[in-house]
Order: structure tokens, then C-alpha cells, then sequence
């Protein structure tokens, strides 16, 4: 049965279109743009913003085609005087009420607000400031700073927040002139369900809600003779940082990246990769030694520190289950501190461990007072105080800090010829580099256990059915016999259906993955914006490259990590890994 078409009339030419569209997406596929500030794709249709005005013969007013479904015979005018005149008055009124701190603010070259004032023609603002009360900031939070005078209550937002994250961290309140967005009782994000993970800064139009800046004080550690900085890069920010410079979405830029970090000062540049492939051999023996000794399944991973926060919050009962190793991000803050530290003969107080990330989340989890065992490691042998502890890594920029800081050193970052990362914290395999995409992990694991388990050469190391950027994806997989259930989820709201099925005692998984973001860590909050499932895509293709490119794919096989392991560690799963690259979780009743 063939899908059921309309047809109507859009500025004078007939189109075709499907039943059930609204007047904006039958516009769009008529390549007529229509100006939005609220709408985001089956999230947030609200019509809030009354920017998408189109004129509808017949029609008493103006309709907002965010929300207006097409009808058979409709003639619909997008670009009359009348259309022009709305739309800009209403958005001269929006503009009323904003700061009008544009030159300083963290979003003056992707605020949507500021381009849809250029691009639609408006270069005063005809009326007086509307709002007379500036209201607090909201700084509570380590990850994201929320500036409510620059909220158009255009609610992305709690749209995101609700229906992506199933968080419901923030919401309307207030009526008329009161409205605004914020948190249970005005309590700040830090003494909510908040789990850090800024899909709501990642779909916000304005500079209402940005990430907790770092960049002054990574300077000033550059700056100071007496430490000895090193950085850790995530597999993810190097298939987007690209796009702050101008380059096209899925740029892979590995090697310029190096070496632009390189010339910032920083003592070593490594590679959060190393830390991905330990990642997966302590976490591949976890899973292993889980299934032998019938221990709790199906144990999830736990690199994703949005996730683990909301398993915290909503489902302390499931803790057991989710695997106790850190994430790459604290497994290397750890061994630089711990390990190179004394393979080098460096003092540890005097490294700096700085964490290029993709994740507004990693802001927080880097502050977890559990993070910092290398502190631990040295307490006694050092005879250190406790007012001289130290964490495991000391600052995370997100990608997009990472690119100001090269600008604002006026490095010409496209015009790199690259260089290498420093051995031997740089150096990883292709499985590393998957764990940014949704499936990645998963599939790095899989690589890994099935040679642990079989003592053969896996032949086929591409895990299709685990790729791609559906809300769930499940699989079987053959291990000499074992057949191993698995599930890979990335968004909150479609964790929670993995989660619940464990508390019903219904799930037919032994290992399943979760991250918080969509599409994964290329979709986390620290990147590029825009980011959307189209640049999702990109930046995993460029991923997957990166991954086939590398002469070794396998993380058991990274050289670097053999020796760590014959060096200082011993075993997987032994003594000190237990100490240095495990941890715990616990209950949260709603407070950071």
C-alpha cells in the first residue's frame, strides 16, 4: 500500500508531498528554509519561539509550521511582506530581553539567536530592555555553568533532558513575565538528577547553558617551570575538532592534532587510547571471570561517566552489575602518575594530567573523590599528608576549550603536517579508537575476549550489527561454542530500557554497553557545534578509517600495554590494577 500524498501549493508551484507533514518539513523538501529557534526534529515541537510564521490562504492568522499539518489543496506563502514583518518582530522581541554581551560570550560564533537576527535582516532592536532583574547564575554545577538572562525559553532543553535523557533535571517554572528554566526548587544543577552530560548545552540556541571553562588554568600550568604537563586526547576528538578550524565534518586530523598540542608546551602528548586498550583488557577479564564464577550478569561498562551517574541516581539497585573498571580517562591519569612517573623518575606531584575530551561529564568524574588513587599509591611510600593529595587527572577540556586554546596561540592548525603521540602512553590499536563510536566498546571487548577464550585468531574483527546509530542494537555472538548475548544502547531513555528489563530479572544479556550521549562519545556535548545524527555519521566513518588503518586492531595486542602489564602491573584484574584502574558506585539521592 503506497503512502498517502497531498498536494498543495507552496509559494506558487505545486508539490507532492506525504500525508501527515507539517507545513516545515514539506517546506524543507521543497528547499525553502524556514527560521526556527525552538523546533528540534520529534524532541521539541512546542512553537515557542513564533519564528516559523508562514501565511495560509484562508487562514485568520499567521500559523507556526513547526506544528501545522499539511492539508490537500493548502497554498502556503513563506517570503510575503507580512511573513517578513512577524517573524521579525517577534524575534526583535526575543532580542528585548537578551544580554547583549555578544563580542564576549562562549557562543558569539554558534548562537543561532545572533545568526537568525543577520541572516533575517535585523540590525537595531526598536524596543527597551524588557527584563529590569538579572538573574543568578547557576554555578554549582563542575561541568556546565547555566546563565538564565541569556534562556529564550525556547525548551530544547527540557525537551532533551526529558526525552533523550529520561533525566528530567530541569523544567519550566514560573508563569507569564516569572517563567524560566531551572532546576527542582532553584537548588542549582549540582544538588539535582543532573548527570553532567550536556546534550542540553549541545541544543541550546543561545550561550544559556555552556561548559565549565578550564583554559586558564591549563595556561597556567604551561606556564609553570616547575610541573611537568602531559595531555591524554579521546578517540572521539580527533574525528571533530576538525570542524572548529573550518574543516568538514568526519575530518580525521590525528597527527595535526599531535603536533598542535605539542606546540602549546605540553611536556608529553599521549594518547587516551593507550588507556582504551588497558580498558578492555581489564574489563574483557572482568566479563570472563564473570561468566566462569557465575558472578553477576549482565555486567555493563562503565566508561561513560553520564551513565554511571544516572545508574546512581535511578537505578542504585543495578550498581553490581556495571563493571568496576574506570574509564580510559581515569585508567591513564592513574598510570601516568603512577607508573611513568617512576619509569621516568618524575615526581608526581609535580604532573599535570590534562584530558582533551568530547564530554562535558568527564568534568565531573575527574573530580570524584574516589579519583585518585595515584595518590593513594604514593601516600605511604612518600610519607605525603593528606592536604597534599593530588587527583588522577587534574583538568578536562572539552573539545571545543581545546580548539580555543590552539587558536589563542595562533597556531595554524590546518596547515600542520602532523606528528606522532609520545611513546609509550601513546601508542594504541584500532579497537581503542572505536570506543568513541556507540558500539565501539562492545566491539573492542568482543575482539579481545573471544581470543582470551579460545586461545584462536578471531578472522573477522568488523562487528556490523553493533555499528550505526539505532537507539539499541543487540547481538549474538559465537565464542567457540559460548553463544554471548549482548545489547548496545546509547541515550539515556533507551538505557533505561535495558536497565529496567535487569530489574524485572528479564534480561537475556551477559554484557551490554551504554553510553550517555547519542551516537556515543562523537555525539557528546564537548563537540563541534552543531552537532546532529548527519555529523554523527561523518565523524563515525572517520572513526571506523582511523580503526582499519592501525597495523594492530586487537587491544591485547598494543605493545605498550604488554608492558605495562610485565613492568608494574602484573595481571590483569591483579593487586594493583585493583587499586589503580577499579572503583566503586554508590547511591545518590539527588545532591552531586
Amino acid at each position: 500500500m503506497e503512502d498517502k500524498k497531498v498536494s498543495l501549493k507552496i509559494d506558487g508551484k505545486v508539490y507532492e508531498c506525504d500525508a501527515g507533514m507539517t507545513i516545515l518539513e514539506a517546506c524543507a523538501k521543497a528547499a525553502i528554509d524556514i527560521p526556527t529557534l525552538c523546533y528540534l526534529k520529534d524532541i521539541n515541537q512546542e512553537a515557542a519561539c513564533s519564528i516559523c510564521l508562514v501565511e495560509v490562504k484562508g487562514a485568520k492568522t499567521l500559523l507556526r509550521s513547526c506544528v501545522t499539518s499539511i492539508k490537500e489543496g493548502m497554498e502556503i506563502f513563506t517570503n510575503t511582506e507580512r511573513v517578513r514583518n512577524a517573524r521579525r518582530l517577534n524575534l526583535e522581541l526575543l532580542l528585548a530581553g537578551h544580554p547583549k554581551d555578544c563580542l564576549v560570550c562562549d557562543r558569539n560564533q554558534s548562537c543561532e539567536l545572533r545568526k537568525l537576527a543577520f541572516d533575517m535582516g535585523i540590525r537595531e532592536v526598536r524596543f527597551p530592555k524588557t527584563t529590569k532583574t538579572e538573574l543568578p547564575l547557576d554555578a554549582t554545577s563542575v561541568s556546565l555553568s547555566r546563565d538564565p538572562n541569556k534562556c529564550i525559553l525556547c525548551g530544547r532543553c527540557v525537551s532533551v533532558c526529558s526525552a533523550i535523557q529520561s533525566v528530567k533535571a530541569i523544567d519550566f517554572s514560573g508563569r507569564g513575565k516569572s517563567s524560566k528554566v531551572t532546576t527542582f526548587f532553584d537548588s542549582g544543577l549540582a544538588n539535582s538528577v543532573c548527570v553532567n552530560c550536556g546534550q542540553c548545552l549541545l541544543v541550546c540556541p543561545t550561550g544559556a547553558i555552556i561548559e565549565k571553562n578550564a583554559i586558564e588554568e591549563v595556561w597556567h600550568a604551561l606556564s609553570d617551570p616547575k610541573k611537568f604537563v602531559v595531555v591524554e586526547v579521546a578517540p572521539a576528538v580527533r574525528a571533530a575538532i576538525g570542524e572548529e578550524f573550518g574543516m568538514p565534518a568526519g575530518s580525521l586530523v590525528t597527527a595535526k592534532l599531535a603536533q598542535g598540542l605539542r606546540k602549546l608546551g605540553f611536556a608529553k602528548v599521549f594518547d587516551t587510547q593507550f588507556s582504551a586498550d588497558l580498558t578492555i583488557m581489564e574489563e574483557g577479564y572482568e566479563l570472563i571471570q564473570r561468566i566462569k564464577n557465575k558472578g553477576i550478569l549482565p555486567m555493563i561498562t562503565s566508561c561513560s561517566p553520564g551513565w554511571i551517574k544516572f545508574a546512581e541516581h535511578f537505578f542504585p539497585g543495578i550498581l553490581g552489575n556495571i563493571s568496576s573498571c574506570k574509564s580510559p580517562q581515569q585508567m591513564f591519569g592513574a598510570v601516568a602518575k603512577t607508573y611513568y612517573a617512576e619509569k621516568y623518575n618524575i615526581d608526581p606531584r609535580n604532573i599535570i594530567v590534562v584530558s582533551i575530551m568530547p564530554c562535558t561529564a568527564k568534568k565531573f568524574e575527574a573530580s570524584r573523590p574516589e579519583m585518585q588513587s595515584a595518590f593513594d599509591y604514593w601516600k605511604n611510600k612518600m610519607a605525603l599528608k593528606e592536604d597534599e593529595a593530588f587527583r588522577d587527572v587534574d583538568y578536562v577540556l572539552t573539545t571545543r576549550e581545546a580548539s580555543r586554546l590552539i587558536k589563542e596561540a595562533g597556531i595554524n592548525f590546518i596547515n600542520l603536517p602532523g606528528e606522532d603521540f609520545d611513546e609509550p602512553l601513546g601508542i594504541s590499536t584500532g579497537a581503542a579508537v572505536i570506543f568513541g563510536a556507540t558500539g565501539g566498546v562492545m566491539e573492542a571487548a568482543v575482539r579481545t575476549a573471544y581470543e582470551v577464550l579460545t586461545g584462536r585468531q578471531l578472522e573477522k574483527l568488523d562487528f556490523m550489527n553493533l555499528r550505526g546509530l539505532n537507539g539499541i542494537k543487540v547481538a549474538d555472538i559465537d565464542i567457540d561454542g559460548l553463544n554471548l548475548k549482548v545489547a548496545v544502547a546509547n541515550s539515556l531513555s533507551n538505557a533505561r530500557v535495558l536497565l529496567e528489563e535487569i530489574e524485572e530479572g528479564r534480561s537475556p544479556y551477559a554484557f551490554i554497553e551504554i553510553m550517555t550521549c547519542p551516537g556515543g562519545c562523537l555525539g557528546g556535548a564537548g563537540q563541534p557545534i552543531p552537532t546532529n545524527n548527519e555529523i554523527r555519521l561523518k565523524r563515525m566513518e572517520a572513526i571506523y578509517r582511523e580503526d582499519k588503518n592501525k597495523p594492530l586492531r586487537k587491544s591485547h595486542e598494543n605493545p605498550a600495554v604488554q608492558a605495562l602489564y610485565k613492568e608494574f602491573l602484573g595481571q590483569p584484574l591483579g593487586e594493583k590494577s585493583h587499586h589503580l584502574l577499579h572503583t566503586y558506585y554508590k547511591k545518590r539521592e539527588g545532591v552531586l
